[in-house]
């Protein structure tokens, strides 16, 4: 008898490892994701100063992304992560301790946050080496899924946690997360299979290779395409959170509050984490992909009505999507890139993916400060407006390969 994507993973020792190492570690980021904001806020009282903390977060993708993945290609994947980790705990941890002794001052936080951002960067560039390795090719798609539902899991619980924990004190989300980062290294430290294929030592240059992984994502228009329509689509969620953050304070929730609102929001990815194997036998990924555009949308019903609330719920209909398309987007760009090539590829494509990222949030503080939320949100609508109307009309979206073409090409 046949066994089914999902019940192979799940029998699967190294993955259900890597995830379960992964889901403490979620935890934790997605903890500070919202006591970062609430800190600077506390501090300083000022959203554009918010905005910088979420855009040295982000900025590090932008910056190192094609040095991680070189990194990835030519030395240890599994050593990366782990040193990425411990790199990322000990910033974390030092922040922490200076909350708890009454010594933290606004300049500390962008600049934990932008270490913090770097190790992410390094650890998820050697990451999908690592699930490659461990995940048989035609299984790759539902292991995607598989992962987008645990951070869904994630986003269901560790907002509404962190600022539960912020409100406790400021410094415990901060150690908690901290501590999530040595679990991460726990799990990784436990599996046993390599994270890359054996390799013989390149010695071409440094361009040589990192053009080497250009060129292949290049030449892939489907590839392409949906990296930097991504990649310009990552600029709206991130300054909308923070709206949703400011808002939120400005309306008199408290930090459990705005909390609970992302946590509703990781109820919905769930949701649509579990009905993404229905999404993907029942649509093309061409209609997953415009579904997901055109749903984002929705925000612009704030302008008729400015509630936190409105605001929140008009971003839900989107992330119902959101796995859906990352599972048949990222698992055959996984499949179809060669393993020596992978993590070049992917930090390319996170490069061009997440090269204005970091300015949705510090946009959204600056036109928050300057401006009313309305002109952000319009401000965004606007933006969200073009995107949509190209991925309607771009042939390499209306030709996408199919779901069988993913698995086909990835075997």
């Amino acid at each position: 008898m046949l066994r089914s994507p999902m019940a192979a993973l799940w029998r699967n020792r190294e993955f259900v490892l890597l995830q379960l190492g992964q889901l403490l570690s979620s935890a934790g980021t997605s903890s500070t994701t919202i006591a970062y904001p609430l800190l600077a806020l506390a501090l300083t009282h000022s959203p554009a100063k918010a905005g910088i903390i979420s855009f040295a977060r982000l900025i590090p993708y932008a910056l190192f992304g094609l040095v991680a993945g070189l990194a990835a290609d030519r030395w240890n994947r599994k050593r990366l992560m782990i040193a990425a980790d411990a790199v990322r705990a000990a910033a974390v941890g030092a922040l922490a301790a200076a909350i708890l002794l009454g010594y933290a001052e606004f300049w500390q936080i962008p600049v934990v946050a932008f270490v913090e951002g770097t190790g992410a960067m390094l650890f998820w560039s050697s990451y999908a080496g690592g699930l490659r390795a461990i995940v048989a090719a035609g299984e790759l798609p539902a292991a995607v899924g598989a992962q987008r539902a645990r951070e869904a899991t994630v986003n269901l619980a560790g907002p509404p946690f962190g600022g539960a924990l912020f409100g406790l004190g400021r410094s415990i989300p901060f150690v908690f997360d901290a501590a999530s980062y040595l679990a991460s290294i726990l799990s990784l430290a436990a599996l046993r299979t390599p994270f890359q294929e054996t390799r013989e030592l390149d010695r071409s240059r440094l361009r040589s290779e990192l053009a080497a992984g250009f060129r292949f994502l290049w030449r892939h228009r489907f590839i392409r395409t949906t990296a930097i329509l991504y990649g310009l689509g990552n600029f709206i969620l991130p300054g909308v959170f923070l709206i949703v953050i400011v808002v939120g304070r400005r309306q008199g929730l408290s930090g459990g509050e705005i909390g609970g609102l992302f946590a509703i929001f990781g109820a919905v990815l769930l949701l649509g984490s579990l009905l993404s194997p229905l999404f993907r036998r029942t649509f093309s990924t061409r209609a997953i992909i415009l579904l997901e555009v055109w749903a984002g949308l929705g925000i612009a019903a704030f302008l008729a009505w400015p509630s936190v609330y409105v605001l929140m719920a008009t971003v839900l209909t989107q992330a119902l999507v959101l796995t859906s398309t990352d599972s048949v987007v990222v698992g055959y760009r996984v499949a179809m890139t060669p393993d020596r090539l992978l993590g070049r590829v992917e930090t390319v494509r996170s490069t061009i993916s997440r090269l204005i990222e970091p300015l949705g949030p510090l946009t959204a503080g600056v036109l928050l400060t300057v401006g009313s939320a309305r002109t952000t949100i319009a401000f965004f609508v606007a933006f969200a407006v073009v995107l949509a109307v190209w991925a309607t009309l771009s042939p390499a979206i209306r030709n996408a390969p199919t779901l069988g073409d993913t698995q086909l090409e990835g075997s």
